[in-house]
């Protein structure tokens, strides 16, 4: 708990010398081991501090140049858990519509029968579900099997990072709105023969409609999205 509190505090300490100081976008912050010793705490509690105000882009930070107040200037790259973490629900279905095909594509070549048989029950899970809750959580784990059946670590790795985004309060309140304007019943069997003609294709072998079949059911949500 104490770092936790610490942690905090250099947090909020932060902020105040932003302010104070009256730092102007694109200033430089001093060097972690100076606002260590000015603030009495770890380089580490620093560090930690520095990567939640980019997160909210008070700050951004350039390897081997610093740390600067402000979002970052157009053309600089930024973190992608910084990029993540400022997403809409709608950056976030473009971004599956373009990438979770091709998870489905792949895979249709490298799935194992226990990964198909999971998937299969996943799908049927997600059209018996009671509520929104329910179906998220097999909605999720679906699309997460299908990751994984793949079988490329790298596109597991980016399919994680850009799934961390359905644990955020904006996208469960936009998928509760989803699931009320779709009427439950309704929406929950759509998407699971949506699912189910997902896990044929990739039953079948059949990398290119594995990957329509995908984008078929992401289309339906993507078209829920409120803009």
């Amino acid at each position: 708990m104490a770092a936790r509190r610490n942690h905090g505090q250099v947090l909020d300490q932060l902020r105040q010398l932003i302010e104070i100081d009256r730092l102007k976008p694109q200033d430089a912050l001093p060097p972690e081991r100076d606002l260590a010793k000015s603030l009495g705490c770890s380089r580490e509690s620093v560090r930690k501090a520095l990567a939640v105000l980019e997160r909210e882009g008070a700050v951004w930070r350039r390897q081997g140049q610093g740390t600067f107040v402000g979002p970052a200037p157009v053309g600089v790259p930024r973190p992608l858990r910084a990029v993540l973490s400022g997403a809409t629900p709608r950056q976030l279905m473009r971004a599956r519509l373009i990438f979770e095909p091709v998870l489905a594509q792949e895979a249709a070549r490298a799935a194992t029968p226990p990964q198909i048989a999971r998937l299969r029950w996943l799908a049927e899970q997600t059209g018996q579900a009671r509520d929104w809750r329910e179906y998220e959580q097999f909605d999720e784990a679906f699309h997460k099997t299908v990751a994984e059946a793949s079988g490329n670590a790298l596109l597991i790795a980016m399919f994680t990072e850009l799934s961390s985004l359905r644990g955020r309060a904006l996208w469960q309140r936009e998928h509760d709105a989803i699931f009320r304007r779709a009427h439950r019943d309704a929406y929950a069997k759509e998407q699971a023969a949506l699912h189910g003609a997902v896990v044929d294709a990739i039953a079948a072998g059949d990398g290119p409609a594995a990957r329509d079949a995908m984008g078929r059911h992401l289309i339906v949500i993507d078209s829920l999205v409120a803009d």
